[in-house]
């Protein structure tokens, strides 16, 4: 049995190194807050990254970039969706809406006061996915229970614990009249 020389395994990784930056990329384009982007991705980039990294919309976060935790929630025609878990390429033609959209120039969101007004927020790492589940279930239904809140909101995970004065923001936004 022969092992390759060191020499050729140096080759071999920078040779695959270099492939891996040469990757064919594909000509998208992503309306994203209102706006339209034109660019070109690999095939394989998720939209968190592209978001992230193209469009430097940095609002979304990679946390497990499994679907497991909400860090990187974005809304997809008003319905929240894992941005770690779509090609951008898969989301052309579609209104993509993150935390730096949510709002015109400085105001906030309704959601984004009562966040504040009840201290709904510690590190501020799952804050925009939160918001924007807490978005999409607004959208759909007004005046949510408390078990349609929960619900919407059990796909995003808060590690400072914040989850009741999370409630406390939704409740509250729950039961403002129309």
């Amino acid at each position: 049995m022969s092992t390759p020389s060191s020499r050729s395994s140096s080759t071999t990784a920078a040779s695959l190194q270099h492939s891996a930056t040469d990757a064919p990329r594909t000509p998208i384009e992503l309306t994203v807050n209102g706006r339209v982007y034109t660019f070109s991705v690999e095939p394989r980039r998720t939209l968190l990254d592209a978001l992230r990294e193209d469009l430097s919309l940095t609002g979304a976060k990679p946390g497990c970039n499994m679907g497991q935790c909400g860090a990187c929630t974005v809304l997809i025609e008003s319905e929240a969706v894992y941005s770690c878990l779509l090609l951008a390429i898969e989301c052309q033609g579609k209104s993509i809406t993150t935390i730096e959209g949510l709002a015109p120039g400085d105001e906030l969101d309704p959601i984004q006061q009562a966040f504040i007004d009840h201290d709904a927020l510690q590190c501020g790492f799952c804050t925009p996915g939160q918001i924007l589940a807490l978005k999409a279930l607004l959208l759909r239904n007004q005046q949510p229970t408390d078990d349609e809140i929960e619900r919407a909101m059990s796909g995003n995970l808060c590690r400072c614990g914040a989850y009741p004065k999370i409630m406390a923001a939704a409740r509250a936004l729950a039961s403002r009249p129309s």
